[in-house]
């Protein structure tokens, strides 16, 4: 009887956490990224027909301060690789990316010199969506993709709850080993061994 009393006077309990996490996944500000013919596909993605705008994504920020979710689309040249690092770097946390289209994601036909075979070399990227280019409804999946990671985001209270933390597992760069020894491959280094 007294949880009857408690449901008509408007109580609802639940976690912090879940609340947090439910109001970032529902009001994602998306970067825009559009280097080449993908773009296209997010512009439409953005726009009224797709309508993204009933998942709390229609503002696209054009402003890293103002973004969280970063959508690079296209093929990223190693010149444009390190715009996009600076402006990743320049986003507050938490932030999530995905890279939308086979070139954001591996490289695309553009098996060259110039090319980054995939962005995931210099960016941790959460979503990939296939394509070439991918369709709109690919990209509100992965947006939706997205929202269900944030929702069942891991929590700083449960390090308290249940002992030691469990570090993220980071972006492992690409290593080459030459007579010198082992060293890191960046974007800038594969561009000045060419």
């Amino acid at each position: 009887m007294a949880s009857d009393n408690a449901l008509r006077e408007g109580y609802l309990t639940t976690r912090v956490d879940a609340v947090v996490n439910w109001a970032r996944s529902n009001s994602l500000m998306p970067m825009p990224m559009g280097l080449s013919c993908c773009a296209i596909e997010m512009m439409a993605f953005a726009g009224p027909k797709y309508d993204v705008a009933r998942f709390g994504s229609e503002a696209m920020r054009f402003s890293p301060r103002q973004a969280d979710l970063m959508i690079v689309a296209g093929w990223v040249t190693y010149k444009m690789s390190h715009a996009i690092r600076r402006v990743w770097d320049q986003m507050a946390d938490p932030k999530w990316c995905i890279a939308m289209g086979v070139c954001a994601s591996a490289g695309g036909p553009h098996r060259c010199y110039g090319v980054v075979q995939g962005c995931d070399n210099f960016l941790p990227v959460d979503v990939y969506v296939a394509g070439c280019p991918p369709r709109p409804e690919a990209v509100l999946h992965a947006l939706m993709d997205i929202q269900e990671k944030i929702r069942n985001q891991y929590s700083v209270a449960d390090d308290y709850a249940f002992g030691q933390t469990v570090e993220p597992s980071a972006v492992e760069a690409p290593r080459v080993v030459s007579e010198e020894g082992t060293r890191l491959v960046t974007p800038v280094a594969l561009y000045d061994e060419q």
